[in-house]
């Protein structure tokens, strides 16, 4: 516990030091990059908020880093969780069917191996079962919340180990079944087989999602022990390919009924816009001109680059 303790503090020195507003005269990297600590350099890492928060990383031994989150311990919820496809990672070896009868983590599992995060302690945490399936929607009724997955368990299918990290409670953010099932689906779906998948040699796709937690106007409601149903739910895409960058983003309001008829034109926006919604520093790690350059990217043209 001792250790763990040391470790959390480490990271939250590190995270501090991510993106900073460093300018040295001597760096020929971004003014924004974390120049000494590499590690929260990647360009899938936003701007983290720090204070209360860490950055933690769950990662394999055989694929590398399968995704990291910002925890709020005050809050008790994730702030984003940043991943990344490569030509590397985004094989299919593995499949959630696969968890019948299977051991990982010192267990047997029947099914889907859903689970306290080890790195983070467990009172922050939502139990394993009936905490999210125990309250519901404030003006539905009986309208029952699900463990929605914010790394999607279809995007970490490389492995049993790394599929298995994506069922932690760390991971998971409370949403309504025709949310979570459709319009939610229907975006992971764009993002993983339109892109993630097809990712080839050096090109890679940087990920960042999650669900609002920091203004009270953008809280939906809470769970019945208190934890935060967010109103709202973002990804933004940094597309590397060619040695070139492209990056868009999805904002969507937590609605528990079936929008997934939507053409996903009616939420996308440009970075510039998703951080003024959700008051995140995304891909900050460019380079200066990259970043403003991206982040600007003008609507009309991201649904033609990247076939909406």
């Amino acid at each position: 516990m001792k250790l763990l303790k040391v470790l959390s503090l480490f990271i939250t020195i590190l995270t501090f030091a991510a993106c900073s507003d460093d300018n040295d005269s001597d760096s020929n990297t971004s003014g924004n990059a974390n120049k000494n600590v590499a590690k929260y350099a990647a360009l899938q890492f936003p701007k983290a908020k720090g204070g209360d928060s860490d950055i933690i990383t769950h990662s394999t031994s055989d694929y590398g880093d399968t995704y990291s989150f910002e925890w709020d311990h005050k809050l008790k919820a994730q702030r984003w969780t940043c991943y990344y496809f490569t030509s590397k990672n985004n094989k299919k070896n593995w499949s959630r069917n696969q968890w019948y009868g299977a051991s990982w983590d010192g267990r047997t599992w029947n099914g889907d191996p859903f689970q306290k995060d080890p790195l983070v302690p467990d009172r922050e945490q939502p139990s394993v079962t009936g905490e999210f399936s125990g309250s519901s929607f404030p003006d539905k009724g009986f309208s029952y919340f699900q463990r929605g997955h914010i790394c999607a368990s279809e995007d970490r299918m490389v492995s049993k180990e790394a599929n298995g990290q994506t069922f932690y409670m760390t991971n998971m953010m409370p949403q309504g079944e025709q949310f979570n099932g459709k319009l939610w689906s229907k975006m992971e779906a764009f993002v993983r087989d339109k892109w993630g998948r097809k990712i080839t040699g050096n090109d890679t796709l940087f990920v960042v999602k999650g669900g609002t937690i920091d203004k009270e106007s953008q809280i939906l409601c809470r769970t019945r022990n208190g934890f935060i149903v967010p109103r709202y739910f973002f990804m933004a895409l940094l597309l590397k390919r060619n040695n070139s960058y492209q990056a868009m983003g999805f904002y969507v309001e937590h609605i528990n009924s079936d929008q997934s008829g939507d053409a996903l034109t009616s939420y996308t926006y440009n970075i510039d816009a998703l951080e003024e919604k959700t008051g995140i520093d995304f891909f900050c790690n460019l380079p200066d001109v990259e970043e403003d350059a991206v982040e600007k990217q003008d609507p009309t043209v991201i649904k033609r680059l990247w076939d909406l």
